[in-house]
């Protein structure tokens, strides 16, 4: 197979012929082989497809048993996952974990819960209108991130739930092709904190070393007090930054792409977004955003560091630190090897009801 940019993946790329060789996993046809799809027969007399037998749809999902990891794609070879796409029981949203690993590598380089790897924070269901992750009705997940690898790229899922779910579905396509050697390789990482009125600072990634660059952020924002809550700046310590930032904003309304508190306006752009606004009485406002580098990507060579802080209003005029519960999706590129992510919590440290 001759290489191909993966710049010519993308609408620029359309009109030139390759010779990638396009794959497809899903459960009718877990190892992406060729010609072999829909080969399944209906495995009881009473299944929607016993009438129609092998090859109508008798095998469009699977279960999660409970407390357990089950392998979605194993791929050998060269290439790159081009699109995802999963649709499942809100439940496993925050209690399922999905990792991503390149190369044989021993530990994930894409570790979080499975709704806010696609944007669908606080374990809630709501959609989102994107150039690189989609949620259409009703909980359709996809994600556009060209993900490239040179030797294998394994993906798993945990259900960490008491309880089996059924009805996962889930489908990855990608091409086998030769991957440029300056291509680096996707990573996603899940951070979630209490900030404090003496520190109001959420860490959304940190401890990142090697070659590479940031494209993007999500934001689970739980809001603990009255009143506006996005005064906080977001910092990119880059290359050995260390008590003063590279790259500093100048509120969370303006890195997300709006301003002036938002207004209570939820909207969905290509690369900005805030989705989620709720505030349905007895819960304490609950928010979600996502910010995309596509066109704009931080470029780090040894190390990078991104923070958040929380900050509202005191009556005086004065920024009032606050104590809010946040969480994070961090998106980057880099070189292997990756450094070591934080133990991940637990799932009762990871609801939000």
């Amino acid at each position: 197979m001759k290489g191909l940019s993966i710049l010519q993946t993308g609408l620029g790329g359309l009109p030139l012929l390759s010779d990638a060789e396009t794959r497809s996993i899903s459960a009718e046809n877990p190892n992406g082989e060729k010609g072999g799809g829909a080969k399944v027969t209906p495995p009881k007399e009473n299944h929607a497809a016993a009438s129609l037998g092998q090859g109508w749809k008798c095998m469009p999902c699977i279960d999660l048993p409970a407390q357990s990891t089950t392998t979605l794609a194993d791929i050998k070879g060269s290439g790159v996952i081009q699109h995802i796409w999963i649709t499942c029981d809100p439940r496993l949203y925050r209690d399922a974990i999905i990792r991503f690993y390149w190369d044989n590598e021993k530990t994930p380089s894409i570790e979080t819960p499975l709704g806010d790897f696609f944007c669908n924070g606080h374990a809630l269901r709501y959609n989102v209108d994107s150039l690189l992750i989609t949620v259409n009705p009703n909980g359709g997940f996809n994600c556009y991130f060209p993900m490239p690898f040179r030797k294998s790229a394994k993906i798993t899922i945990e259900n960490q739930r008491w309880e089996q779910i059924g009805g996962f579905f889930y489908q990855i396509t990608y091409a086998l092709m030769e991957v440029p050697e300056d291509t680096g390789y996707f990573h996603a990482q899940w951070r979630r904190s209490m900030t404090t009125r003496e520190y109001p600072e959420h860490v959304i990634l940190e401890g990142i070393k090697g070659k590479g660059h940031y494209v993007g952020t999500f934001a689970a924002w739980t809001q603990l007090s009255n009143g506006w809550w996005g005064e906080g700046e977001i910092k990119f310590y880059i290359d050995g930054d260390k008590k003063f930032p590279t790259i500093c904003g100048t509120g969370t309304e303006d890195y997300f792409g709006g301003a002036w508190c938002f207004d209570k306006g939820t909207f969905c752009t290509a690369f900005q977004g805030y989705p989620l606004h709720r505030t349905e009485p007895g819960e304490v406002p609950r928010h979600g955003l996502y910010r995309f580098h596509i066109m704009d990507p931080i470029r780090f060579k040894k190390d990078l560091k991104v923070t958040i802080q929380a900050l509202g209003w005191w009556p005086n005029g004065r920024f009032q630190p606050l104590t809010d519960d946040i969480a994070t999706v961090g998106y980057w590129y880099q070189c292997e090897p990756h450094a070591a992510f934080p133990e991940f919590p637990p799932i009762q440290d990871r609801w939000s009801r």
